[in-house]
């Protein structure tokens, strides 16, 4: 893991080192583990800032009812990206002879148009995807 990674973890308060030895800052082995839950916790789609509320000295505190909101945020997820491949799928092979003629693919452009498929946050307007 870069250096960099470890100093931000580090002042966001979700690791902490125990000393330094020359250059190297020094960690416990219990660090590895709660790198591992920051790690599962970014796959899932938590922010740093939400796993540092599920962090505290004593170990990790995990809310089960924030890890159920979550696995309901990416079963809705996981319904837009199979709307959305599907689509692709079929405005792939479609025969009409434009895409705006194909009554599939004007179905899925009034579900973007109505914010049933959502861009993920990273492609907001005026954010660098």
């Amino acid at each position: 893991m870069p250096a960099s990674t470890l100093r931000y973890y580090e002042e966001k308060e979700l690791i902490a080192s125990n000393g330094r030895r020359g250059l190297r800052r020094t960690f416990d082995p219990g660090v590895f583990e709660r790198l591992g839950l920051i790690a599962l916790g970014r796959a899932a789609g938590f922010t740093l800032d939400e796993i540092g509320a599920m962090m505290s000295a004593s170990g990790p505190q995990i809310d089960r009812k924030r890890l159920s909101e979550k696995a309901r945020e990416l079963n809705e997820k996981i319904r837009q990206l199979t709307v959305m491949r599907d689509g692709l799928r079929h405005a792939a092979a479609c025969r009409a002879p434009s895409h705006m003629e194909c009554p599939s693919f004007r179905r899925i452009l009034r579900a973007a148009t109505t914010g049933r498929i959502a861009a993920p946050p990273s492609a907001a307007p005026g954010r660098p995807g």
